[in-house]
């Protein structure tokens, strides 16, 4: 297989692999040759199950199509039937953990499932030595996605989770521009989302939000369970709940606690690592939220939450603001800076860089008017997904692997548990502990129904 090169401006080629096993050695992971591809033709085709077929994993399974899907499945028979019409030679399932007695049969797994299943459907394939690209978030909670996090380093396989956008050459620039220091020692960053779902204060709201879910208080009836619907295995883990319509299908679920985390778990993956990547970083020492009290089964529609990170080799302290729904920077409110409707804004102390997933901006604009960009280091991406396909066949890492969004998935519940607790929760990331707050214990680690267990 041809390498893939980028040239800089100053002549010095730098390779797809030696810029990835960089990457990866500052994310504190290391990857070797996987025993399933050593001295395999890396022009082979692998054979790939695909869990979770519907929706986002209908659109996973065509971009990992290039190689051979062997198996699929889906708690939804329908999903495993529309998939099977596309892909007709791989065997079908609606449980996965049956899907795993038979691990001769694939190379790697694709995990679409809904939010709270993802460790479930991942850890078995990390144990068994398989390759993983996982949805994000990585995980439904703190804990589990410590134990993917921590197996994926055991297993030295190719992960990668569905932060698509960390593919972009747009995040790529704005990285560069950090790191080299066009605006200075960062100290603040502002993230903020429009997207105003979660728990509505009435049907009007909800509808004038584009949003489906209105309800303030647990639905008392239950639905007719949709054809080909296996509503046990999809709840899994979680407490069983009759069927409503009100959960499904998604994205109806993932405002609801017990299956998901809102916008914060969601749309944080996407927007909170561009800050995470272009300031190094992983857990902080602080986290507050505001916007509450929170609602003891729906996910906020808008809420505000305060990171603070130490000081990271010679990067300074770092305040990270996150906004979602109606909340906004004053900033923006003030017209103090354009007025996107999402953002990242980076503060430093030579000026501020505002970007959103397709463009950037240097502010000052007249201050930054004759500047010359730093040169291209980070090489073009193959795609967010074939970059996986050729990790998992050279070895080589990726750059969204599951040590660096492990992370970036902690913080972002972080700022939901912070939320659900109502103060500032003090962080210490070996013990997974609020110190100052044992009622945020369950929001960290849940029981699960009896008999799911996640197999550590």
């Amino acid at each position: 297989m041809t390498q893939k090169k980028s040239v800089s401006t100053s002549g010095r080629v730098i390779s797809r692999r030696s810029f990835l096993k960089k990457g990866v050695i500052a994310a504190g992971a290391t990857l070797g040759a996987p025993a399933i591809v050593r001295g395999q033709n890396l022009n082979s085709l692998l054979n790939i199950a695909v869990i979770g077929c519907g929706g986002r994993g209908g659109g996973n399974a065509q971009e990992v199509s290039t190689e051979n899907i062997v198996a699929l499945c889906d708690v939804n028979g329908k999903n495993v039937e529309a998939a099977a019409a596309l892909y007709p030679k791989a065997k079908t399932f609606s449980d996965f953990r049956k899907l795993y007695e038979k691990p001769d049969a694939f190379d790697a797994v694709v995990v679409s499932t809904c939010e709270h299943t993802h460790a479930f459907a991942t850890l078995p394939a990390l144990k068994l030595g398989k390759h993983v690209y996982c949805e994000k978030p990585l995980a439904y909670n703190i804990h589990e996605t410590r134990v993917i996090r921590e197996a994926a380093a055991k297993a030295k396989v190719a992960t990668q989770m569905g932060t698509q956008i960390h593919a972009g050459d747009n995040y790529h620039r704005v990285v560069e521009l950090i790191q080299s220091g066009a605006i200075g020692g960062v100290t603040e960053v502002h993230v903020w989302v429009s997207r105003v779902w979660g728990w509505q204060d009435s049907e009007e709201e909800a509808k004038a939000n584009n949003d489906i879910v209105f309800s303030k208080e647990r639905p008392a009836t239950e639905d007719p369970i949709p054809d080909g619907l296996d509503w046990d295995l999809w709840l899994g883990p979680a407490p069983y709940r009759p069927f409503n319509n009100i959960y499904f299908p998604g994205p109806k679920w993932y405002r609801w606690w017990e299956w998901g985390n809102g916008t914060m778990s969601d749309l944080g993956s996407h927007w909170n690592d561009l800050p995470f990547w272009a300031l190094d970083l992983k857990y902080p020492l602080t986290v507050e939220a505001f916007g509450g009290p929170a609602h003891p089964d729906i996910a906020p529609a808008s809420m505000r939450a305060t990171y603070e990170y130490a000081a990271r080799g010679d990067k300074p302290a770092l305040k990270l603001h996150w906004y979602q729904g109606k909340e906004q920077p004053q900033l923006l409110k003030d017209g103090a800076i354009p007025k996107w409707n999402d953002g990242v804004l980076f503060v430093g102390d030579k000026g501020m860089l505002l970007a959103d997933y397709g463009k950037h901006v240097l502010l000052p604009e007249d201050q930054f008017k004759d500047f010359a960009p730093p040169p291209q280091t980070i090489p073009n991406s193959l795609g967010h997904h074939q970059d996986w396909i050729h990790a998992c066949k050279s070895g080589e890492p990726t750059l969204s692997n599951f040590e660096y969004a492990g992370w970036l998935t902690e913080a972002n519940h972080l700022g939901n548990v912070a939320y659900r607790v109502g103060k500032k929760l003090e962080w210490d990331p070996v013990k997974m502990k609020a110190t100052n707050a044992p009622e945020a214990d369950p929001f960290i680690k849940r029981e699960y129904r009896k008999p799911w267990k996640l197999e550590v």
